[in-house]
């Protein structure tokens, strides 16, 4: 699995952490070993610029994830094929500011946009009521199973 990350944000962040839950989702979603996801940090003004041109909305938001190969997730008997997932791009800047609103770190707040960004690229979405409980569903087992392997690392 290659799991890429581009810091151009200039804001610190435990990239580590991110390619170990990213490895951990894609897993738990039974994606192909195989399969490529890249993860991209922007500032504010660079996330501004993509929401703007491919949202049609102002202001820069904390996630975008644009899907490549569009993969589905996969089952224990069945992974999906080798392929190139897409690429996330993550905002650390608004990140910062939703993790003090939630009263989380940075960090933690970073990990949830993640899971949230890998669950967009494999075809989930939030925008009925009955889509939003499976999607937010998924990304908490994501967070959860993730922080309970961690513990026992």
């Amino acid at each position: 699995m290659s799991i890429e990350i581009n810091n151009e944000s200039g804001v610190a962040v435990d990239e580590a952490a991110l390619v170990r839950l990213s490895a951990f989702a894609l897993d738990f979603l039974h994606v192909h070993p195989d399969a490529d996801l890249a993860i991209v940090l922007v500032d504010e003004a660079a996330m501004e610029q993509l929401h703007v041109q491919w949202m049609d909305e102002p202001g820069p938001t904390d996630v975008l994830s644009f899907p490549m190969d569009e993969l589905r997730p996969g089952s224990e008997d069945e992974l999906t094929p080798a392929g190139l997932l897409g690429d996330i791009v993550l905002c650390p800047q608004v990140a910062i500011e939703q993790a003090k609103t939630a009263g989380h770190s940075t960090q933690d707040e970073l990990q949830l946009l993640t899971a949230h960004g890998i669950l967009h690229l494999l075809g989930f979405d939030h925008a009925e009521p009955d889509e939003e409980k499976e999607m937010f569903g998924l990304q908490r087992d994501i967070l959860v199973g993730y922080a309970h392997a961690q513990r026992r690392r």
